[in-house]
């Protein structure tokens, strides 16, 4: 191969590669939807692994924002996985009842990761806020209720605001719609 052909050849390669290398084409914009708090009562420990919890009788969750108003009713659970790398899975069903009568149903997958520290914490019964760990959720929600219906076509997001363990537990979300 001559020089020339190797010089054209590099060209047409960093001309390529130029082409293929994209910026940034798209944004994610969230919008406010919700608070939602759940209090929840000791897992049942299925193995080192698996935990899961539900709404204990007497307590109520609910869920507050300028679109969407009610409380959570049962049946509800969470279920928490221990990966390898120490993090937590966790996929959480629960059913709201809108001031207005309508049924929404939530399903959630996310991911709870802490330091030692808020670990500790946490078992001491503290709370803990989103800002002392990584705990993300992704719901969907379905309804046949018309006033709700955009909810089906949307997807969320959500951060931990509180959460605490003990006598007295319950997480405290924001959700958002992704936009």
């Amino acid at each position: 191969m001559t020089l020339r052909q190797v010089l054209v050849s590099v060209s047409c390669a960093l001309t390529f590669a130029s082409c293929t290398v994209q910026a940034q084409t798209t944004r994610i914009s969230t919008e406010y939807l919700m608070t939602l708090y759940v209090p929840f009562e000791a897992s049942q420990q299925i193995d080192n692994t698996l935990f899961i919890s539900t709404i204990p009788s007497g307590r109520e969750g609910w869920v507050k924002g300028p679109k969407i108003n009610g409380r959570i009713i049962p049946p509800a659970a969470d279920l928490l996985r221990v990966m390898p790398a120490g993090n937590a899975r966790i996929d959480v069903r629960q059913s709201v009842k809108t001031d207005d009568g309508a049924l929404i149903y939530i399903s959630s997958n996310g991911i709870v990761s802490h330091t030692k520290e808020s670990w500790d914490r946490l078992m001491k019964g503290e709370v803990i806020t989103g800002d002392d760990h990584y705990f993300i959720l992704a719901p969907t929600m379905q309804t046949s209720a018309e006033k709700y219906a955009w909810l089906n076509h949307v997807q969320c997001i959500g951060k931990v605001v509180e959460v605490q363990l003990g006598e007295n537990a319950f997480v405290k979300c924001d959700i958002y719609v992704v936009r």
